[in-house]
This record gives structure tokens, C-alpha cells and sequence, in this order.
């Protein structure tokens, strides 16, 4: 099963996609978004369509937008990959690296990503997205994590290095938190329906291929990064957490940053695949 949002920017409807077919979910919610995955969300599309109550959906045409309407909070880890960590200069961390991007980075998963008009050394950097179904605050072990997950997703983490990094003043969000940063979805896959840790991430720009990696090696897996957020902060319904990058970014060394009508395509086994164009940004 898969949920979907779909329509113009800001007028997306919420659509599930299950065996084959799409369904409209208006009957059901408004929008899928925290309020959604709180109210047992996942729980009562299941058994909608087990009763055969939803109408079917043409989609055709229809923009792809981010699968969760209006996160509170974009969450992200950072070197959480050993073999990224080397290629970043660092070892691994031994407490997971966490910092922030803004809300309004979220945007569809082929939308257009801007470059600023500043900009010069823009990455791409595929990952695993965690969203949260449940509050969570002080989960006692990695276990009570699972039930607070409501499902994953496809995202990129793009991020200007030169921001990241050379003007940060010490961290990292100046580089991560510019408008359409963060390209998510195609669509939210329940977190029962998904072994976070033993997905294929990969992507490539221009059809040249730049990450391969697993799941299987994060530094820290899925669950223990939610547990130890919950230690720091409370996670809310529609929150999204983005756990890391492999190896394989232009800051590695190895390939030229992003420019101008450049092509990503950032996929994830089972989770679905994104393609986004890079534009510059003009000043308004």
C-alpha cells in the first residue's frame, strides 16, 4: 500500500495506491498529514479498501506531491554511513549527528530543485526518510520505537557544501535549509509493510551513477535513532526524519557538483524513485 498526495502545489489531494489501482482517499481525510497518522490514519484506509468503500482514481496527469502535507519538523542525520563519514573527512560518529531542515525545503519528488543564486557547490544525497505516526518523548528502548513510526519514504537531502561548511558558523543548516532543498516521496509506504534496514538506496545525475548503497549500513539503524531523538526532543505526528546518506556525493571529491540542467534520480527498493531538474534561482 502506498499514500499518496497528488494536484498543484498547495491543492494536493490525498490518493492510496493498493494492488495495482488508485483510490481517492477525500471520503476518508482531507489530507494525509499529522492529524491523519495520529487518528490511526493507516488503520482506517486499510479498511476502507478491504471493504471495498473507496472510489476508484484517474491520476493521470497529475503533479506528485510529498507524500506527508506540512511536517512540523525536518530532522536529519548526518555521517551516518561509515564509508560517507571517510569520504566527508570524518570517522564515524559515536553519537548520532543531528540537525535541522526547514519545513518548507519539503517539495514533490520531481518538482524543480533551485539552485541559489550564490550557490556553487550543491550535492545530491539519497536517504531513507522515517515518518512519525505516534508522539514520542522518551522512548525507553529501540523496540518502543516501532510503534511510533507510521511509515518510510524516499528523500534527498540536498545541500550546498560551501554554506555547510565554509560559512557555517559551526553548523550546518545555513547549506541544508534553502527553498526546495528537500524533494520527498513519491508516495509513504506503511512502516509494517517495510525492513528499514535492508533497502537498496541509489542515485545518479545525468544518468551517471553516484550512490549504491544499504540500509543494512547505517552506523545507527532506524529504530535507535528514533529512540535517541526522543531523548532530546519530542517527535511529532508528521514529523520526518532523514537518517543519512551513503557514500558517493560530490563532496567525496570524485565528481562535479550540481549545475544548471543537471538530472537526479534518487530511488530506494520498494519505496519508489524521484527525478528532479536543477534550475538556478532568479532573484525577486
Amino acid at each position: 500500500m502506498e499514500l499518496l498526495r497528488l494536484g498543484s502545489l498547495g491543492s494536493e489531494k490525498p490518493f492510496v495506491r493498493h494492488d495495482g489501482a488508485v483510490y481517492d482517499l477525500s471520503s476518508l481525510t482531507p489530507d494525509i498529514d499529522g492529524a491523519f497518522l495520529a487518528d490511526g490514519g493507516i488503520t482506517r484506509v486499510r479498511a476502507a479498501l478491504a471493504a471495498d468503500a473507496l472510489p476508484a482514481a484517474d491520476i493521470s496527469g497529475l503533479r506528485i506531491g510529498a507524500p506527508v502535507a506540512r511536517p512540523g519538523a525536518v530532522i536529519c542525520i548526518g555521517m551516518n554511513y561509515a564509508a560517507h563519514a571517510a569520504e566527508s573527512g570524518s570517522l564515524p560518529p559515536e553519537h548520532p549527528v543531528v540537525f535541522f531542515k526547514h519545513p518548507n525545503t519539503v517539495v514533490g519528488p520531481d518538482d524543480v530543485v533551485l539552485l541559489p543564486p550564490e550557490a556553487e557547490k550543491v550535492d545530491w544525497e539519497v536517504e531513507l526518510a522515517v515518518v512519525i505516526g505516534r508522539t514520542a518523548r522518551y522512548l525507553p528502548s529501540a523496540e518502543a520505537a516501532r510503534d511510533v513510526i507510521a511509515g518510510y519514504a524516499v528523500s534527498n537531502d540536498v545541500s550546498e557544501r560551501a554554506f555547510q561548511i565554509e560559512v557555517s558558523g559551526g553548523q550546518w543548516s545555513k547549506g541544508k535549509c534553502a527553498e526546495t532543498f528537500n524533494p520527498l516521496g513519491p508516495a509513504l509506504v506503511p512502516a509494517d509493510e517495510v525492513d528499514p534496514q535492508a533497502l537498496r538506496l541509489r542515485s545518479s545525475v545525468n544518468g551517471a551513477a553516484r550512490q549504491d548503497s544499504s540500509t543494512a549500513d547505517m552506523v545507527f539503524p532506524v529504530l535507535e535513532l528514533v529512540r535517541d531523538l526522543s531523548q532530546y526532543m519530542v517527535l511529532e505526528p508528521g514529523d520526518v526524519v532523514n537518517t543519512g546518506t551513503p557514500e558517493g556525493v560530490a563532496l567525496s571529491g570524485r565528481f562535479p557538483y550540481l549545475a544548471e540542467g543537471d538530472e537526479m534520480l534518487i530511488e530506494i527498493e520498494g519505496l519508489g524513485r524521484q527525478r528532479q531538474r536543477v534550475e538556478r534561482a532568479r532573484v525577486r
